[in-house]
């Protein structure tokens, strides 16, 4: 028997359409609270779907899901509740360019958590040492590289004090010489027991950092497996073919 206590996100026969076309189609998924998933598979799959149903930035039309034991639905409490649990990182970094980076890791805190500045400040300067950029907080993200950007993305994000964090493709829009310090930065939050899913092509990432990975196609659930054997010995042929065309 499953303790329902340690599950994080419980997602049960999950399908979405866009008008006539259908984007999930009966995903089940459920996610231990520390666990850390990777979400792969070719591009018009349903992965960022997927995780946009979490929060709600998408909204699904059956099926459930529960995220800490509360259910996703037409309720604002509901939701409220949830978002406050769920932090999310995106491929662009949504970063406001007219405030500097500490602000930008402050005023969340600040319209939501009713937070004095200064306790705010305090918070944002914590999470910029974290994710190792301190000395850029009073920089405007027209300053940074990529890199610097998406990193204060994910200290914005851990400023709201979330229980899970959603990443959706973090370094797809960077270039190559930046992907590898947020991966970094990444993988020193999953080893302090964050709960992950990451949906991303980073495979080397997903070997060293996941629990288990999740390989989706046409809007399924083909396979989850954990790394070794997912990457050596998986399960279905679909999967086979989509390694074989991004491992080089």
């Amino acid at each position: 028997m499953i303790d329902q206590r340690s599950q994080a996100i419980e997602i049960e026969a999950l399908d979405k359409w866009y008008g006539h076309f259908q984007v999930l189609r009966n995903i089940d998924l459920n996610v231990t609270q520390g666990e850390r998933i990777v979400v792969c598979g070719p591009s018009g799959s349903g992965k960022s779907t997927l995780i946009r149903c979490v929060n709600r930035l998408e909204e699904h039309q059956r099926g459930s899901i529960r995220v800490n034991g509360i259910v996703l639905n037409d309720s604002v409490k509901n939701l409220d509740a949830i978002r406050r649990e769920v932090g999310m990182v995106f491929q662009h970094f949504n970063l406001f360019p007219h405030l500097t980076v500490k602000e930008n890791c402050a005023l969340p805190q600040i319209l939501s958590r009713q937070k004095k500045r200064a306790d705010a400040e305090a918070l944002a300067m914590h999470f910029l040492e974290k994710v190792r950029i301190p000395e850029q907080a009073d920089k405007y993200p027209g300053q940074l590289s990529g890199g610097q950007q998406q990193r204060v993305a994910i200290a914005r994000a851990l400023c709201m004090t979330p229980k899970i964090m959603l990443f959706d493709e973090p370094t797809s829009a960077l270039d190559p010489e930046m992907v590898k310090e947020v991966l970094d930065t990444m993988v020193a939050l999953a080893e302090e027991g964050m709960t992950m899913i990451v949906v991303t092509h980073e495979m080397g990432f997903a070997r060293k950092v996941a629990d288990r990975v999740v390989f989706m196609e046409a809007g399924e659930i083909v396979e989850a497996n954990d790394p070794e054997t997912f990457f050596n010995a998986p399960d279905s042929a679909r999967t086979r073919n989509f390694l074989s065309n991004i491992m080089h």
